[in-house]
């Protein structure tokens, strides 16, 4: 490759065309200059678009380490794909490479006999570590999980600490070593920056904080994430219930929870499903979200109930069906909102009552305000609109009244979810929606109804 080709930035695409060439005439010089240019995740992106007849070739010309960092920015179906390449031998090699919380990532997904299968091939110390972690529940602190970390014992001095942590480990001058006594127990944290600046013959136990935040091994992950974000921590250490270390929770793995964590909440908040993507089959995605349109299909009746039932005042005065689809609209749309508010703020947090009470006391300000400037702008808009300042009134009576209630429904319907331990992202979208269409329908023509002589 010519020098001004090495400094220009090529496309996905045309990497992968200089790397098919390079493959195919055998010109592995180039072929390796070219890949350690390139992020694990880049390469990525090459393999996937890497044609077919000349995948196995590519995988040949690399060495286990390189494989596991491409494994590591795969999703399962496609690691999957990439080992059934390698084959059995060059997979447990990869495996042995990869970091292993990616590992374990990948492992608990797998069918038990499947991973099995590749636990017991493995080195006996790596299955144990891994067997170890897989014990403890999905989405716990134990789960997520590293034991890439170094500790110190109490009474060693700062010399002693020193040098058994050069050459072990990368530490920078900001990185934190934890503590332990003889059983293994956490019982401090010190700065690598304190060691160093400290007399040689100063013990370890002098120099540490002896509150240590820290997560247990059953901890929710996303409790465990907020306790890390809170606090600016990159690294979070893990104990057990006899406050033994066991691992900790580095930063990476908090940023693939909260992803994680927020791709679901969006999905169930939208009445789909957290497991569907762009590469769910179409059949797939329809059996998970199927029946909770036909739920929401089934509760949506009602509002077709409620306007059968209003139906003489609704053909006495046809203009109420114009403002219709808006107040059934905008109700569900306040209570939208205000269930987004809510099922962040739920996110790792407990609320006790005073918070709560706090929370929907706002909520019902909010939804008063809304309600009054969206109730006057729409009753000046009928009046011009349809030349009655009554029509005008009750429609915007009607709006204000929806809007508050709206904005109840969807701060209370998730409140009431977590105080019975169920996910508050469950009260979706669609849900809150369909609720705040027959309530905002039933109160629109209850209003109207009421006021039909006038109106006549």
């Amino acid at each position: 490759m010519k020098e001004s080709d090495s400094k220009k930035d090529f496309s996905v695409e045309e990497i992968t065309e200089q790397l098919v060439q390079h493959v195919q005439s055998r010109n592995l010089s180039d072929f390796y200059k070219l890949v350690k240019e390139l992020h694990p995740y880049d390469l990525s992106l090459v393999y996937k678009k890497f044609p077919e007849e000349e995948t196995n070739r590519f995988l040949l010309l690399f060495k286990p380490d390189a494989l596991a960092d491409l494994a590591e920015t795969l999703k399962l179906h496609e690691q999957i794909q990439l080992f059934e390449r390698l084959g059995p031998e060059r997979t447990l090699e990869v495996m042995q490479q990869m970091d292993k919380s990616d590992l374990i990532r990948f492992m608990h997904d797998l069918p038990a006999k499947r991973r099995e299968e590749l636990l017991s091939n493995m080195n006996l110390d790596h299955s144990a570590i891994i067997r170890s972690v897989l014990n403890y529940p999905p989405e716990t602190a134990g789960r997520i999980m590293t034991d890439q970390y170094r500790t110190l014992l109490a009474h060693e001095t700062a010399k002693e600490a020193l040098r058994q942590s050069q050459g072990t480990m990368h530490i920078s001058a900001s990185s934190y070593l934890y503590v332990t006594d003889n059983e293994g127990k956490l019982v401090g944290v010190v700065s690598y920056r304190s060691l160093a600046l400290a007399d040689d013959k100063t013990q370890v136990e002098e120099l540490m904080t002896r509150r240590v935040i820290h997560a247990t091994v059953d901890m929710d992950q996303e409790e465990a994430a907020q306790l890390l974000q809170r606090y600016e921590f990159m690294a979070l250490p893990v104990v057990d219930e006899n406050h033994r270390l066991c691992g900790v929770i580095q930063m990476d793995d908090v940023i693939d929870i909260i992803m994680d964590e927020a791709s679901e909440d969006l999905a169930k908040m939208g009445g789909g499903s957290k497991d569907i993507d762009f590469d769910t089959k179409p059949l797939v995605a329809v059996r998970r979200r199927l029946p909770w349109l036909i739920l929401l299909l089934l509760i949506g009746l009602i509002s077709g109930s409620i306007v059968d039932f209003f139906e003489d005042t609704l053909n006495q005065v046809v203009a109420l069906a114009f403002f219709m689809p808006m107040i059934a609209g905008m109700t569900g749309n306040t209570g939208t909102q205000s269930l987004a508010v809510v099922v962040r703020g739920l996110i790792g947090r407990k609320l006790d009552k005073a918070t709560v009470l706090a929370l929907i006391g706002r909520e019902i300000k909010v939804g008063t305000m809304i309600g009054l400037v969206c109730g006057l702008l729409i009753t000046v808009i009928a009046y011009f609109w349809q030349g009655d300042w009554l029509l005008g009134a009750i429609i915007g009576v009607s709006l204000f009244l929806t809007l508050v209630i709206g904005t109840l429904t969807g701060t209370c319907i998730p409140l009431l979810l977590s105080r019975f331990k169920v996910d508050p992202a469950v009260a979706s979208g669609p849900l809150i929606t369909t609720l705040n269409d027959i309530l905002s329908l039933f109160i629109y023509f209850g209003i109207a109804t009421r006021f039909l002589d006038a109106l006549m």
